[in-house]
């Protein structure tokens, strides 16, 4: 059932008013038009009609004229004969009639007979008369013009019908199609698309249709990848759990290999319970709903610590760990647990990857609009492929997974959005040490260095 709430009524609705309006406006345009053009002709007409009456009148019988008058009475023209100054019927004005004895030419318009109608008198020579033709004028042009307007109306209405329906079906085409196409995206079809034919704005509409569908299908592919990945990882640890679990209760591990079993189910855990949290942080970060506490901090003091905290896990056999300070504080407003976490999941990935011996360097620096922290290894780094993906959630874990140690995928990507959800930068790239260089800018508070800056 058609509705106006449908865009098929409301152009066929609007495509037959604006036939009605237009039909309108034309007879409201042509009736003043009509009725001035009849009224001019019915004006010159009686003017010649005049002086051909006088020649017939003033020289016929009076059964001729009486038959002249007859049939110009026929023709809806009145006349009037004057002699000697006096007209032979009332209903003239009388300075009609004193004008045609004075033997005047008259051509106006006037009331006659309480009508209004043109007036033509020529005087007759030699008697002090004249003949006088009067014509009612056109009033009923109007009437005649505002009655071909409902035939008008009609036309102009049915045509908009028509009109409208078939815009609105060239219109409304492409909606439809997309709606369903959208229907059957959102069953699962991923693989639908629109053409793009039509006007310019249904084929935008198609584009976009197709991107967003192209789009989906992209991050749903990386979505199941990643859960697979995930999934992989949580398995990991949990199988370990469980089979020093199972040993234990059937007994198998001696006394003297208890402690090692728990302490080895405690890492495992340790690490599961990491993975957990690091998925939880990505998903609030991803609703945009992750509460921060920002405070005035001191990179310097920060970085100090981190590398306290990481120097243990890189001695006797990990990585070489180097620190690289300035004597002066680097002061910023940010949230100091989240960006010790960034660096501390930066340094995961670095311990995870580096060598025995090859260089871990946390750096801090003030740079020209931001604090900047930097942790770099001697590792085996990546390529420029890897830097342009290296952000992107589980991107590097596809790549490497079987060919180097990797982690769960999340650790890059999380470190990503916490910088980003602190206001900051971080960056990618090419270390000197022949590994990987992460760098993280923190803008200060005013857009300038506090170098020398104490914390209040």
């Amino acid at each position: 059932m058609l509705t106006f709430r449908t865009l098929t009524a409301q152009v066929v609705g609007v495509t037959a008013a604006t036939a009605v309006v237009a039909v309108i406006i034309t007879a409201l345009v042509a009736v003043p038009l009509a009725v001035h053009s009849a009224n001019r002709q019915a004006r010159e007409e009686l003017v010649d009609t005049s002086a051909l009456a006088v020649e017939l009148l003033s020289g016929e019988r009076p059964a001729a004229r009486e038959r002249i008058v007859r049939q110009l009475r026929r023709d809806d023209i009145a006349v009037y004969l004057i002699r000697r100054g006096v007209v032979d019927r009332a209903g003239l004005p009388d300075r009609v009639v004193q004008q045609v004895a004075g033997g005047a030419l008259v051509n106006t318009r006037g009331r006659v007979d309480g009508r209004s109608a043109f007036i033509v008198g020529r005087p007759l020579s030699g008697n002090s008369g004249g003949v006088v033709l009067t014509r009612p004028a056109s009033t009923g042009t109007a009437g005649l013009v505002l009655g071909g307007v409902w035939l008008a109306l009609l036309a102009g209405l049915l045509g908009g019908v028509g009109a409208g329906a078939v815009l609105a079906r060239f219109i409304a085409r492409p909606i439809r199609q997309a709606a369903a196409a959208a229907a059957h995206l959102s069953a699962g079809d991923r693989s639908v698309r629109l053409t793009g034919g039509g006007p310019a704005e249904a084929a935008e509409l198609a584009a976009a249709f197709n991107h967003l569908a192209a789009a989906l299908a992209t991050s749903e592919g990386r979505e199941r990848d990643f859960l697979l990945s995930v999934s992989h990882e949580l398995r990991t640890p949990l199988s370990t759990i469980r089979g020093y679990a199972e040993a234990l209760a059937d007994g198998v591990v001696g006394a003297d290999g208890v402690p090692k079993a728990g302490a080895t189910m405690v890492a495992e855990a340790d690490r599961l319970d990491r993975l957990i949290a690091d998925l939880l942080v990505l998903s609030r970060l991803e609703a945009a709903d992750l509460p921060l506490d920002v405070v005035r901090v001191d990179l310097v003091e920060l970085m100090r610590a981190a590398a306290e905290a990481w120097a243990p896990r890189c001695a006797p056999d990990g990585p070489r760990l180097l620190v690289e300070l300035p004597p002066e504080p680097v002061l910023v407003d940010t949230d100091p647990g989240r960006v010790r976490q960034v660096v501390d999941g930066l340094c995961e990935n670095a311990l995870r990857i580096a060598p025995q011996g090859a260089p871990l360097v946390l750096a801090v620096r003030a740079g020209p609009r931001a604090g900047v922290l930097e942790v770099r290894d001697g590792g085996p780094g990546f390529t420029d492929d890897d830097l342009a993906v290296a952000f992107q959630r589980g991107a590097l874990h596809r790549r490497y997974r079987g060919i180097r140690k990797v982690g769960s995928g999340l650790g890059l990507a999380l470190a990503a959005r916490l910088v980003a959800r602190l206001g900051g930068r971080i960056e990618a790239g090419h270390a000197a040490e022949g590994g990987a260089r992460f760098t993280v800018e923190i803008p200060y508070p005013d857009r300038e260095p506090y170098r020398t800056r104490t914390l209040p």
